[in-house]
């Protein structure tokens, strides 16, 4: 009786696991869990965290994003000089290098949503649209978490990018 509980229970783990993924594909790149924190009433600016797999045998380069859920996007580095923090801009793109990984993660790269006329607010999803130099563009879907980081209750037990 164990073993077919057990049974049953992986069958139904890899029928739901399509369902509850959260990645998109693009050619040879894989998008895996696009997500954002909740911002507070009247924060014009949030951050974007992902995970840019490059499946290929050529590099890419993620070149600019954009979404009606914000005036200007932008990619950004946040670095620390000196005890300082400074973020800028990344106006070359980000290189996503052939069989390799990108994290886009507080305190390093990372997609800026500006000029949001609307926060975000936890459970949400935000719509935004990825370009990349050679493979193209991709709509993606961009899950919004707590404002503190952490696990939202809509990314099915996933943990979010803190």
């Amino acid at each position: 009786m164990k073993k077919r509980l057990k049974a049953l229970t992986l069958g139904f783990l890899l029928l739901a696991s399509p369902l509850l993924a959260h990645e998109f594909k693009l050619g040879h790149l894989e998008i895996v869990h696009p997500n954002s924190r909740a911002m507070v009433a009247g924060a014009p600016v949030g951050g974007g965290y992902l995970k840019i797999i490059n499946r290929g045998k050529t590099d890419d380069r993620l070149v600019s994003a954009r979404s009606s859920r914000a005036g200007v996007m932008q990619l950004h580095e946040m670095t620390i000089e000196n005890d300082v923090m400074k973020m800028r801009e990344v106006s070359t793109g980000i290189a996503i290098p052939a069989g390799a990984t990108v994290e886009l993660k507080p305190g390093g790269l990372h997609v800026m949503f500006m000029k949001v006329p609307q926060p975000f607010k936890e459970g949400e999803m935000v719509e935004a649209t990825l370009i990349f130099e050679k493979a193209g563009s991709v709509d993606v879907e961009f899950e919004i978490g707590p404002a503190s980081g952490g696990a939202s209750e809509m990314n099915h037990g996933h943990a979010a990018t803190p």
